[in-house]
């Protein structure tokens, strides 16, 4: 049993590719898949066109050397049709000449590999493609301007289906739709029914129970909720499931961390090897998981991370919750790698850069779908951004960076502290000052008291000099007073640090007289408030009053700057002039830039936002998206199998009021997600993607629910929630696993902290450090944030296996499984093995599972009475170990790790 590979096969990438290449319009997976498209032969009916087929190959590997600098190599620009038939250079040259492909310079420097000089050449594909225009005549497809425009996007370009608004599609009437009433199933079984294909049967009930339960809240259910599950005989017992589900506050937790990927979120700057910690990002992930079981609509959730700190007036003391929710918000723009405050003055400008521009990356990726960032140094080459689009998308969030007056991370911090919280804390400082000089002043008392008897051994002639010289400031002793000093090391090295070598030797208890004191103050200072921070992304008055301004870089370079740019949206998706977010009157405390931008974002009308969504809630339900490349859906990135139900869902989850658990009941209800997973040959024949969904995904769970299942089923989760997270350190095999770092100068101490229950928290609360994820989960396809995660991999490595057998963790949950089976279970082997299954699956073992583990359980206990080891568990209660090793093997199944 193994997951289904996440990647298009290779005929898919070809048709992919093919239809990029071809200029083919856009079309659902399934239509190109029934031949309706010529581009699968290679061939096109239509004769090719500059603007559609031959201009994206030139934007891809020529037009940064010949298009985008003043000083073009060649004096060759291949950016219009008519400057490559047209004389150039100082021969006068023609780059080709229409008709005559051999005698088109171009073409036989290309097929001869010459052009372009460096990096990836043209496929052959590609190569053809252009003999083939050249030889049709090398048409365009309309007049061409008189001059290259500043943003130069066709009407190709635009015609790309992830830029067209959103249409609201009628709804398919398939013959043998399986759910008359959930338009999902429509769309699905319209295109099942084109390829002569159905959906399969509806799975079992403990299948749509296991696979409800974790979708919704990454966890297993228990066997107490199948029971009442199989019980409930009434038609719509099984959407009261799924509401019981979408209850939980494991459903935040669950859904909290696929937006956290998306976010970057992590409790470390990283940028370096050091990967200072972050104390406070923890109220992110908190803002997060909240949002997600309140079922913040989605068009709200988004504007606060955009723009929590415009939406809040006043000073920034004595916050209501509603407001420090805002703020925590914006930890959407403080997620990425940051390193600004260790690096050099030298390195200062390019980390800056760094940390903007990765912003822009997580923004752009987990919102638009686009790989905006590929725009930063030049036009982006595959996709119609032009480079001062990235530049405009900069300039929104331009005065909250402010580059030239830069906040390092603790300069963006906020006191939570409320004014009657710090006069109370004032009041205790007082209160411990004047202890603390109490302190003190028994501290010189002693001093001169130990001095006078000091003194007394000294010859008496001495001793008013001597006392001087000591009641005289270190640095103001003169070489005389230092050398008789000297020659009474007990009065030179009397200080207040010392006093307790003097106890012994007195007879007295100066130290525990002074300790009783010290303690005294810290004790009451204890009683103080504690000062908590949140980090905030917002802006200076004077960014906000004055915003700073934007530069295009020249190659991406901030040390030059060229043209002055304007906040603005994405050329290719305005009719005519670029979409402005400059508002008409600034906030008080904001430019507002960030407030315009996210309005239009999430209007309900932008062709991308609504899109990207529903697609990643679709990928997270079916194991794939609609889209199967979520954060891309440029030229390079899949089409959408299902094109009309990707629109459609976009526009449902507008009407819906962006409810996300409402989406979820209409995709969890659906006939298409209720279906079996069972394959067949036929299936496999016609669709072995399974992209059109005619069975059930069969998944792996993640990494963060494996963990955790194995903690609920051993019956040791913790199910505390928010808060500081549970700390990771390096053990004395260098594997990242959780507990207290004790660690003094780089050498492990021996102490260990108690947990006290901590480390069986759930994982989204564990410490997530850039450059030590938890050895575990890492294993098990944990991503790292650099800066973040689009999609998770789910492999299949030797690893894992060795893993579930010999890490702490597996062992050790291994034996609390145990435990529990026995208490609950008693000593009869039956009923220890099918209580085992039971709580592991949530379903009724097969009788071929009990009657093999009732023998493994006593051939296991046999072998292991032989054990002579009074250390080991084994030589205790070999049954207990036998047990234990069961509930591992339960623990490493595929039944266990994976989702039918």
């Amino acid at each position: 049993m193994s997951p289904l590979s996440s990647k298009l096969l290779p005929s898919a990438c070809v048709l992919a590719l093919l239809a990029t290449l071809f200029g083919v319009h856009p079309r659902s997976v399934a239509q190109e898949a029934l031949g309706s498209s010529s581009a699968s032969t290679g061939t096109t009916s239509r004769p090719l066109t500059f603007e559609r087929d031959i201009r994206p190959i030139f934007k891809q590997y020529c037009v940064h050397c010949h298009g985008e600098d003043d000083k073009r190599k060649g004096n060759l620009d291949v950016r219009l049709r008519r400057f490559l038939v047209e004389p150039h250079g100082k021969d006068g040259a023609r780059a080709l000449i229409p008709g005559k492909p051999a005698e088109s310079e171009l073409l036989s420097l290309v097929k001869e590999g010459e052009m372009p000089p460096k990096g990836k050449k043209p496929s052959a594909a590609e190569v053809l493609l252009i003999e083939k225009w050249i030889a049709e005549g090398a048409l365009t497809a309309r007049a061409e301007p008189d001059h290259v425009p500043d943003v130069s996007i066709t009407e190709e370009e635009r015609e790309f289906w992830a830029f067209q608004p959103l249409r609201k599609p009628v709804l398919p009437s398939p013959k043998n739709s399986p759910h008359p009433g959930n338009p999902i199933d429509k769309f699905i079984a319209e295109t099942l029914e084109s390829k002569s294909l159905a959906m399969n049967s509806e799975a079992s009930k403990s299948t749509l129970l296991r696979r409800v339960a974790f979708d919704l809240t990454g966890l297993p259910p228990n066997p107490g909720d199948l029971a009442e599950f199989e019980a409930d005989q009434a038609p719509d017992a099984y959407a009261r499931m799924v509401d019981r589900f979408l209850a939980s506050p494991h459903y935040g937790e669950r859904w909290g961390r696929h937006w956290l990927d998306l976010a970057g979120y992590a409790d470390s700057e990283g940028y370096s090897d050091a990967d200072p910690i972050r104390p406070w990002a923890y109220h992110y992930r908190d803002y997060v998981i909240r949002s997600m079981n309140a079922d913040k609509p989605l068009d709200l959730f988004i504007r606060e991370q955009i723009a929590g700190d415009e939406m809040v007036t006043g000073a920034l003391k004595n916050m209501s919750p509603d407001t420090v929710d805002k703020l925590a918000a914006t930890g959407f723009l403080r997620m990425v790698p940051d390193g600004t405050a260790a690096a050099a003055k030298s390195d200062q400008l390019t980390a800056r850069n760094d940390v903007v521009a990765e912003t822009l990356k997580v923004v752009s990726t987990s919102l638009m779908g686009l790989t905006v960032g590929c725009a930063q140094c030049h036009d982006h080459k595959l996709d119609p951004i032009p480079q001062q689009d990235y530049y405009r998308l900069r300039a929104v969030f331009e005065p909250g960076f402010d580059t030239a007056n830069w906040r390092v991370p603790n300069a963006r911090l906020v006191s939570l502290m409320t004014e009657a919280e710090r006069s109370r804390s004032n009041a205790i400082e007082t209160e411990a000052k004047r202890i603390d000089e109490r302190r003190k002043k028994r501290e010189d008392e002693l001093i001169d008291l130990v001095l006078g008897w000091e003194l007394e051994k000294a010859p008496e002639e001495a001793r008013e000099s001597l006392k001087i010289a000591y009641k005289t400031p270190p640095k103001e002793r003169s070489a005389e007073q230092l050398k008789q000093l000297d020659k009474h090391p007990s009065i030179r090295n009397l200080s207040p640090g010392s006093l307790y070598l003097y106890d012994d030797k007195y007879k007295t208890k100066h130290k525990a007289e002074l300790q009783k004191i010290a303690d005294e103050a810290a004790s009451f200072r204890k009683t103080k408030p504690t000062e908590i921070m949140l980090p905030v992304f917002n802006e200076t008055p004077a960014a906000a009053k004055s915003p700073p301004a934007t530069h295009v870089f020249h190659r991406g370079d901030p040390q030059s700057p060229k043209a002055l740019i304007q906040p603005g949206g994405l050329s290719v998706l305005a009719s005519a002039q670029p979409i402005s977010f400059v508002p008409s009157s600034p906030l008080p405390s904001s430019s507002g830039r960030r407030t315009e931008f996210v309005r239009h974002l999430t209007s309900g009308n932008h062709p991308l936002l609504g899109r990207v969504l529903v697609n990643r809630i679709w990928h997270h339900h079916f194991g794939r998206g609609l889209v199967s490349t979520p954060s891309d859906f440029g030229s390079i990135g899949d089409r959408p199998s299902h094109p009309d139900l990707l629109d459609w869902l976009a526009l449902e989850l507008v009407e819906r009021n962006w409810s996300l658990k409402s989406l979820h009941r209409l995709i969890l209800n659906s006939a298409v997600y209720k279906q079996s997973s069972t394959r067949s040959s036929e299936k496999e024949t016609i669709d072995p993607d399974n992209r059109l969904l005619s069975r059930a995904n069969l998944r792996r769970v993640d990494a963060e629910s494996l963990r955790d299942s194995m903690l609920k089923v051993s019956g040791t989760l913790n199910p505390k929630m928010f808060g500081t997270p549970v700390p990771v350190m390096l053990d004395f095999d260098g594997q990242v696993i959780i507990g207290v770092d004790t660690t003094l100068d780089g050498r492990p101490s021996g102490k260990v902290v108690p947990m006290n229950g901590e480390d069986f928290r759930r994982s989204v609360y564990v410490q997530m450090r850039r450059t030590q994820p938890l050895g575990m989960l890492e294993t098990f396809d944990l991503p790292r944030m650099e800066p973040n995660c689009d999609a998770r991999a789910a492999s299949t490595v030797a690893p894992q296996s060795l893993t579930l057998m010999n890490n702490q963790f597996s062992l050790t949950q291994s034996r609390f499984f145990a435990s529990r089976v026995a208490k609950e279970a008693g000593d009869d082997l039956h009923s220890r093995a099918y209580l085992a299954w039971k709580l592991a699956l949530a379903r009724e073992p097969e009788p071929d599972q009990i009657s093999e583990s009732v023998a493994f359980l006593t051939q296991q206990a046999k072998t292991l009475k032989a054990v002579q080891d009074p250390k080991s568990e084994a030589f205790h209660d070999p049954s207990l170990a036998a047990l234990a090793t069961l509930c591992q093997a339960i623990l490493s199944s595929n039944a266990f790790l994976y989702v039918e």
